[in-house]
């Protein structure tokens, strides 16, 4: 009879605790006190003595082992039991034996003769104190065993698949990222692709569930057949588990970098491209991976599994199909996103935006007549941060309207109080970008009249920028608020005009009196090398569009004024004004003040305002 450890003996199963009792009475006479027991239990037991060799043993434990009763005294206690297969439950016995310690209690899978194998549970305990030795009892409980791993198996699979669930899944994870488990060989890595098939739910609403089930075993089956050939010419197989509804995982063990991952995930979306043959319907089915890859140590499953949750998401949003890799700068700049998101509403209140003005700049004289306001984010953490990295969030969870109309009283007050500080020149007008949210959860038109008549500043001097997207094809409210503004003598400016629907028939009908080209079309004005001239295409589009406008009776702005050069043709082809870095960066409201001192001397105001 010989014995195969289970491995390293739970805590739970050393029993530490004090024995005032022995577990055997015995008399002054000695070994005829447990004879009598030895007889009548069904329990296999040994009287085994100080050196660790069986004194004596009972019909049941020779039955159990295999042999009977004659060839078991003398043998050694801890071979025939496999005690002595690690070090904790050898020390722990050797402890029982030398009277150390009261009780030990360990579960052994032992090998019988005929080369079947059992499930034992052994307890040593000493007999008395009068007695040397100590007393070993056998316990069959591999029935008990078996039931507990049949139970196990359907706790930790999943009845559609048969794949392993979510808890064996992370029960898996957590084990691999042990740093015992990659410390002593291994890699060091560990790789995840975790999928989610595209259009499921189109399934299960359509065909119904059962066929929907199908579908499911029938990709577990793609997905196991995927794993086995990606481990074919590695030492482990990459396991294959259901997380859930219609998400999968494939969790790589010692991945060699991620390459292997990236060829596993390719694997995975060209065997689910081809179609399925289910109940007599043909799907096809796609899916989208999330692929993360990694150094084990300092990883932890949450973390894991939340980079591949981002990543899932990722592919998804870049059009499904496909497999992404996690990108540590991109999550960055996602994280980055939900904090400033989480943080615009207080910061509107603690007061951490401020505006800067670039001129608009007349094309036919060169001086000042306007400027346009944009604000800026002042974060304490992230420092000075332009629009494009707020506004959108901002019309996502509404905070645009009090941001807008912060952004509008101040650029107001601004204007206002660079006509009372120059009164011998010719007021500036301000030009305020609204997005079309500010039109549709605000008063806009209520908004604008009493900020307004706050500041004292005239309505032709205030001019409101919507882009084109947002103007063409309004209707119903938002028509009619810029009706109103436009009837209050409220300017009414088309950004980034011939980006959009450019439906020109329509904008005839609309209360507009800018056109403000995007820079697009001012860019292309650019020569391309010395004396070479531009694209034609670009100045017969740009003059055509300055001819419609003016023939409209609207005033036209170019946007991305960089070089003389550019600004020399638009004006030549009859552009009103101009704005870009040519003539200034966006800046402070001193330095407009300065420009207009510098105005009011006489002195053209061409390219002043660059740093």
């Amino acid at each position: 009879m010989s014995g195969t450890s289970e491995g390293p003996t739970p805590a739970a199963d050393l029993d530490w605790s004090a024995v005032t009792e022995s577990d055997i009475d015995s008399t002054d006479s000695g070994p005829p006190a447990y004879r009598s027991v030895f007889a009548a239990a069904p329990l296999a037991m040994a009287v085994v003595d100080r050196q660790g060799l069986v004194v004596d043993a009972n019909e049941a434990l020779g039955e159990l082992l295999g042999g009977g009763v004659t060839g078991l005294v003398g043998r050694v206690a801890s071979d025939l039991l496999d005690l002595a297969s690690d070090a904790r439950t050898w020390h722990a016995y050797r402890e029982v034996l030398r009277g150390r310690q009261a009780k030990l209690r360990c579960t052994r899978r032992l090998k019988q003769p005929d080369g079947r194998s059992l499930w034992a549970q052994v307890t040593v305990s000493p007999l008395d104190t009068d007695t040397p030795g100590v007393l070993l009892s056998v316990a069959d409980v591999s029935a008990h065993r078996d039931l507990q791993a049949r139970l196990r198996h359907l706790q930790m699979h999943d009845p559609v698949t048969r794949l392993p669930n979510r808890t064996l899944f992370f029960e898996r994870v957590s084990a691999a990222l042990e740093a015992e488990a990659y410390e002593q060989s291994g890699t060091g890595r560990i790789g995840l692709c975790y999928l989610d098939l595209d259009g499921f739910k189109a399934v299960n609403d359509t065909l119904g569930h059962r066929v929907g089930d199908r579908l499911l075993a029938a990709v577990a089956e793609r997905l196991t057949e995927c794993a086995g050939e990606a481990g074919r010419a590695r030492p482990s197989v990459p396991l294959v588990a259901r997380l859930g509804g219609d998400e999968f995982a494939l969790l790589v063990e010692d991945s060699t970098g991620t390459e292997q991952l990236a060829d596993l995930a390719e694997s995975v979306l060209k065997a689910l491209q081809v179609p399925f043959d289910l109940a007599g319907h043909r799907l096809n089915m796609s899916a989208s991976i999330g692929v993360v890859e990694r150094h084990a140590a300092g990883t932890t499953a949450t973390g894991l599994m939340q980079a591949a949750d981002t990543t899932l998401y990722w592919a998804k949003t870049d059009g499904k199909d496909r497999w992404t890799l996690f990108d540590p700068e991109r999550n960055a700049h996602l994280m980055t996103r939900q904090a400033l998101a989480s943080t615009l509403r207080p910061a509107i209140e603690r007061g951490e935006f401020r505006l800067d003005y670039q001129p608009l700049v007349g094309m036919s004289d060169g001086r000042l007549r306007g400027v346009e306001a944009l604000v800026r984010w002042d974060h304490p953490r992230f420092g000075l941060l332009p629009p494009n990295r707020f506004v959108a969030l901002a019309e996502e969870d509404g905070s645009i309207v009090p941001l807008g109309r912060w952004v509008l009283a101040t650029a107001c007050r601004q204007a206002r109080r660079w006509q009372l500080d120059n009164p011998d020149e010719p007021p500036l007008f301000v030009s305020v970008n609204v997005a079309v949210r500010q039109v549709w959860d605000s008063d806009l038109v209520t908004d604008v009249a009493e900020i307004l008549a706050e500041t004292g500043l005239a309505p032709h001097l205030l001019q409101l920028e919507l882009t084109e997207s947002a103007v063409m094809g309004s209707a119903g409210r938002p028509l009619q608020a810029l009706q109103a503004l436009s009837d209050m003598g409220v300017g009414i400016a088309i950004d980034d005009f011939g980006t959009g629907y450019s439906n020109l028939a329509y904008l005839s009908r609309l209360p507009v009196s800018v056109l403000k080209l995007d820079g697009s079309f001012v860019r292309g004005f650019q020569y391309e090398g010395q004396g070479s001239p531009p694209n034609p295409a670009d100045q017969v589009v740009v003059e055509a569009m300055i001819d419609l406008a003016h023939r409209l009776g609207l005033t036209v702005t170019a946007e991305c004024v960089e070089t003389s050069a550019q600004a020399t043709r638009l004006r030549s082809i009859g552009c009103d004004t101009g704005q870009g870095w040519l003539y200034s960066r966006p800046v402070s409201p001193d330095r407009i003040s300065e420009l207009l001192g510098t105005e009011s001397h006489g002195t053209e105001s061409y390219a002043v305002g660059n740093p």
